[in-house]
């Protein structure tokens, strides 16, 4: 008698035709941790698939060509550094200074002002935004890019005007301090901060997410300063210029198409809800629902047998949902 090992999964809501896959990978974060059923796991405990791994990370994972790549962007975020990080050129097509706002010091921020716009801004997550009670700054914007800006501070103690590199650097820290409250702020200020829309990059692709999820690959509280190069007669820095400035100072520069690619390789975009066991005409399964980090949208996998254990590769059907399809019969 044979025991077939295999596992179905039933994808709710799959858009365009796409097929999701996931796999078990080592997340190579600074200070990263994944969570499974709520429990937080440290990227060491992850189990590996180390054939698969070594042959994506030699091939498919290689930066864009000219390009630094994203391990090395975070482990300089993570050490406070700057990161120069460029969009696609069908987009912006411009280049930002990104460092983590709570390692941002007078220096870097006298190094920003001198080589962008000056209109310096951090990406932060809605949750943090919510909590020190910072609201749109229009309620129905039309930026062309969809920038998210909230109302501008300056932090209260401690600073002046709020418009030096000091009192910048205070209200930044401060913006990164999970012990911060809406009183500790003045409105307006000097320090735009941006609404990262949740998922990052995986959402929307633009600096502001680039940001914070730099700020959190690295280790560091969800806050991401980022501003835009300019050249010295104030036009913005384009993708042969931006490379110049970067390596004239000593900088790792990356994409956010890069930055996108790596996040889909290495980190769990789903996290499993709920399991039950599924008696069927065809023998008991085991059901698994997981729900979409990026988009809240729900999956299920039925599994049958112990693919945990199983030596050969484990039959898999992806099965995209059909109301009338899968109620009713229609073909």
């Amino acid at each position: 008698m044979t025991t077939t090992t295999t596992t179905t999964t039933m994808s709710m809501g799959l858009a365009h035709g796409r097929v999701v896959y996931a796999r078990r990978v080592r997340a190579p974060r600074c200070g990263a941790s994944l969570r499974e059923n709520g429990v937080e796991v440290s990227a060491a405990e992850v189990d590996v698939s180390d054939s698969f791994q070594e042959q994506e990370d030699s091939e498919l994972f290689k930066p864009t060509p000219g390009f630094d790549s994203i391990q090395d962007a975070i482990h300089d975020i993570a050490k406070g550094k700057f990161v120069v990080v460029l969009d696609d050129e069908d987009r912006e097509n411009e280049g930002d200074l990104i460092i983590a706002a709570e390692k941002m010091t007078s220096e870097s921020c006298a190094f920003m002002v001198n080589h962008t716009s000056g209109l310096i801004c951090v990406g932060m997550e809605g949750e943090d935004l919510d909590r020190l009670g910072l609201h749109q700054m229009v309620e129905k914007g039309n930026d062309a890019m969809g920038t998210a800006f909230t109302v501008s501070v300056d932090l209260k103690k401690g600073t002046s005007t709020g418009i030096s590199a000091a009192d910048r650097v205070a209200t930044l820290q401060a913006l990164a301090s999970p012990g911060s409250k809406p009183e500790d702020f003045r409105r307006p200020g000097h320090i735009f901060p941006l609404r990262c829309k949740e998922g990052g990059v995986l959402k929307r692709a633009g600096h502001t997410e680039a940001a914070v999820d730099l700020a959190k690959l690295g280790g560091c509280f969800p806050a991401g300063v980022l501003c835009e190069l300019v050249n010295k007669d104030g036009t913005m820095m384009r993708r042969d210029q931006l490379l110049d400035f970067a390596k004239e100072h000593g900088l790792h520069t990356i994409t956010i198409a890069d930055l996108i690619r790596y996040r889909r390789c290495y980190e769990s975009l789903v996290e499993r809800i709920s399991s039950a066991r599924l008696p069927t005409k065809y023998g008991v399964f085991q059901a698994y629902s997981y729900r979409s980090k990026i988009d809240d949208i729900e999956h299920i996998a039925l599994v049958y047998g112990d693919v945990q254990n199983a030596e050969d590769d484990v039959l898999v059907r992806v099965h995209s949902e059909c109301l009338t399809g899968d109620i009713l019969g229609s073909v």
